[in-house]
């Protein structure tokens, strides 16, 4: 079942685009960006540490980034009480499917693509942490007891086995203020 709608046109007209400097190549950008510093090649892992497990049982919040074969993308929200995630091992996580508009498109993403990305997010806190890994969704497993949320047992599991995991600089919430009610626009 087809979750987007083609009804872009192919881009910008040529008078919008009168101006613009397309990067060409991987070997350009890394040209403009330089080479990364050694500690945040370093501080990819794939196996989660304490700090990771604390993160995770206090976000009642994450992103699930998908694609499917095509590479049309789709993010969607995740959330529940702090800890919804449970913890399978060091290098499993599963999010329970909660009642919600019935789309299923990342888990029509998913069963083209295994592929996803989570960001973890702590509200007022500093830490941005991404989970990225391949994934399956499951109907049963002995865990979704433990997922159980007011009697209700989840339908759905998506597991993620971890390929890499990063924490991200805090820079990006302090700049949008994300945590900060005054930068809110009134409603």
């Amino acid at each position: 079942m087809p979750h987007t709608i083609d009804t872009a046109p192919e881009g910008p007209d040529a008078a919008t685009e009168e101006g613009w400097v397309e990067l060409g190549s991987g070997d350009e950008l890394r040209r403009l960006l330089g080479e990364p510093w050694p500690i945040v090649i370093e501080k990819v892992h794939d196996r989660l540490t304490d700090l990771d497990l604390d993160i995770i049982a206090r976000s009642p919040f994450c992103l699930l980034a998908t694609s499917d074969s095509r590479g049309n993308c789709d993010v969607s929200p995740r959330g529940d009480a702090p800890g919804f995630t449970h913890v399978v091992d060091p290098g499993t996580l599963a999010l329970p499917d909660r009642p919600g508009n019935r789309r299923g498109d990342s888990f029509h993403n998913m069963l083209d693509n295994p592929h996803a990305g989570l960001l973890y997010l702590v509200p007022g806190g500093t830490e941005v942490l991404r989970v990225n890994g391949r994934t399956r969704v499951l109907t049963d497993a002995p865990f979704f007891e433990a997922m159980t949320l007011k009697g209700q047992r989840p339908t759905l599991a998506l597991v993620l086995e971890i390929d890499e995991i990063y924490l991200h600089c805090p820079a990006s919430l302090r700049r949008s203020g994300l945590w900060d009610p005054q930068s809110w626009p009134t409603p």
